[in-house]
């Protein structure tokens, strides 16, 4: 049995940045705790190797959720990190905040602390921008950021921002900062042509200390909790069964979809769910596993008339190894590139107070999540409703701590939604139709062109949209009785146990969820440790829109 002050059970985006924090002070002993292996691999720095990434079940969880009853009963991949940086060594790099108001509704929800002005000074705090200094962005922080140029090297990326001012969007030098709304190339967490995930940017410093440990390939069980206070953790070691006693607090940090989980497992949760799995009620707390929120997407794709996609990269051996080649030995070339690096964010109609559809543009076609190659040059537009009214639960399988659990988002349950998502497909293919694009735009293999009608729109999306793959919301905060951890991030009736991660948002933010993840966690960090906040810096001729 060892013994330490902070037990952080996951080594993902926010679990790196606590480690970090917390071992700061050399009288903190901290262990932090992850399922998977360490994330130092080509893999996971090369920006383009995303495919290896998500479907390697040795650093992927690799999760489905049960039958979506409005997606005609498709089953959605949910791929998760399964390694040291978590989804921040497998995602698309791509880094948005999200916009201050969605932080004033969480305010506004009785976490008046976590306002925009309040939560701006920590994205400030972890970020070393690429580019000039502002009010809005910061330049010494552990995480690089660099503003991608992808424009200035492809001559089709210009012309889909020039599309999209043609067809009326604004464009924005930085999303991240005084204006969200238009289109943009994106920041991204790249340097020097290799990924800059959680891992490199706090992880790595922190495990030089010798006040933390790191236990890797290791499941947690069950947290130890007595008369409601939270003793330590239960795991399992090289197939040998261990506990380990916090002298202060236990912190998860599993995410979105194995930190409800691991409290489920814990006797934490919806008392007849536990029952019903033979688990002993040790609090009953209804909300967790609940609220579960996602981004889905509508694919709007075309043939390109010119040779200018990836196409030549995914089908052609010798362009393969040459690619190969150059990042390999130099970080450069087109694996030095997420390539979604193009974007923007826009309302659908002047009832949205702030853009409620969110774009990314890709130069190829995306099928089965990657598994299968284009057949012809081509690109599309991701297209998702940035703030959907559908939720959905994580439920336990068994208490078998080793089964996987229950996924479902219930999308598209709401003519809300589905709205938005016919909205999404409208205004891609009203970009694309543009005059900068005639050049380039071929044939419309998605929806097609023979889809016309709304019911049509409707019928395409249902047997084709995507996740953007960011579940979140299911232990939130807040002070109702669904919430599961309050503004301190502390769990609700449970002492010295907190959840910190993406699955304590109130609401899904508006555009990728891992800069705001990053931020919760450098915030919560703060909260654990007792410092003071960070003064809050309010921008007050903030352009809202």
């Amino acid at each position: 049995m060892l013994n330490f002050d902070y037990i952080i059970v996951g080594a993902g985006s926010a679990g790196c940045v606590l480690a970090n924090r917390l071992s700061q002070d050399s009288k903190n002993s901290i262990a932090i705790i992850e399922a998977g292996p360490s994330s130092e691999s080509w893999k996971v720095d090369m920006p383009s190797a995303i495919l290896y990434t998500m479907h390697d079940p040795k650093i992927n969880w690799k999760y489905f959720s049960e039958p979506e009853p409005y997606l005609n009963n498709r089953r959605i991949f949910c791929p998760r990190g399964k390694m040291t940086g978590g989804c921040s060594s497998h995602n698309g790099m791509v880094y948005i905040r999200g916009h201050p108001q969605d932080f004033n509704r969480w305010a506004q929800k009785g976490l008046k602390n976590w306002s925009y002005k309040h939560v701006l000074p920590y994205f400030k705090k972890l970020e070393s921008w690429s580019e000039d200094e502002s009010e809005f962005r910061g330049k010494t922080g552990p995480l690089k950021i660099m503003k991608s140029k992808i424009n200035e090297k492809f001559p089709l990326h210009q012309a889909v921002i020039n599309a999209a001012i043609e067809a009326g969007y604004d464009y924005t030098k930085d999303p991240n900062g005084f204006k969200q709304d238009g289109f943009c190339t994106f920041d991204l967490t790249i340097d020097k042509g290799k990924r800059y995930g959680a891992g490199k940017a706090y992880l790595k410093e922190a495990l030089k200390r010798k006040n933390i440990d790191i236990f890797l390939n290791t499941e947690v069980h069950k947290i130890i909790i007595e008369n409601k206070v939270a003793k330590g953790i239960e795991l399992e070691i090289k197939g040998k069964n261990k506990k380990f006693i916090a002298n202060k607090e236990v912190i998860i940090s599993c995410g979105s979809i194995n930190s409800p989980k691991l409290l489920l497992l814990s006797g934490i949760g919806n008392h007849k769910e536990l029952s019903d799995h033979g688990i002993t009620v040790v609090h009953d707390l209804p909300g967790v596993g609940k609220n579960l929120q996602d981004h889905l997407e509508v694919y709007v794709q075309h043939k390109s008339k010119k040779p200018v996609t990836l196409y030549s990269l995914f089908n052609n051996p010798f362009m393969k190894l040459y690619h190969g080649l150059q990042w390999f030995i130099l970080k450069k070339g087109l694996l030095a590139h997420s390539h979604l690096e193009l974007g923007g964010f826009v309302k659908s109609s002047k009832n949205y107070e702030h853009p409620n559809i969110q774009f990314h543009f890709f130069p190829s076609l995306v099928i089965d999540h990657g598994l299968k190659n284009p057949e012809m040059h081509s690109f599309q537009f991701h297209a998702s409703p940035n703030r959907p009214t559908s939720r959905g639960w994580v439920k336990l399988k068994s208490s078998n701590p080793k089964e996987l659990p229950l996924i479902q988002f219930n999308y598209l349950e709401t003519e809300s939604d589905r709205k938005q998502m016919r909205d999404c497909a409208k205004i891609a293919r009203n970009i694309f139709n543009q005059k900068s694009m005639e050049e380039y735009i071929g044939d419309e293999i998605l929806p097609g062109n023979n889809i016309k009608t709304d019911e049509e729109l409707d019928d395409v999306i249902k047997n084709t949209a995507e996740t953007a793959y960011h579940p979140s919301c299911t232990n939130k905060m807040g002070i109702d009785n669904m919430s599961v951890v309050d503004p301190e991030t502390r769990v609700h009736g449970i002492k010295n146990l907190r959840v910190v991660d993406s699955s304590i948002m109130p609401d899904i933010v508006s555009g990728n969820l891992n800069a705001s993840t990053l931020m919760i966690a450098e915030k919560a960090s703060d909260l654990i440790l007792g410092k003071p906040s960070e003064d809050p810096i309010d921008l007050k001729f903030y352009n809202s829109t």
